[in-house]
């Protein structure tokens, strides 16, 4: 299953644990701000969306 920008942070992160990575690299708050969707995070915390889902998805492909 495909990681989608509507996933909860927390949540890609429990089934996908190397994404936690990805989270740091493009700075987003996967700790306190982790209970909204990814697109909710990439857009907080100015994180390009595109990259961050292709990102995303390889490290979950792993």
């Amino acid at each position: 299953m495909a990681i989608s920008k509507e996933m909860v942070v927390n949540d890609c992160i429990k089934a996908y644990p190397k994404t936690i990575g990805v989270f740091t690299q493009f700075k987003i708050d996967s700790c306190c701000g982790g209970a909204v969707s990814i697109e909710a995070a990439a857009n907080r915390d100015g994180a390009p969306l595109d990259d961050l889902m292709a990102a995303l998805n390889t490290a979950a492909g792993q």
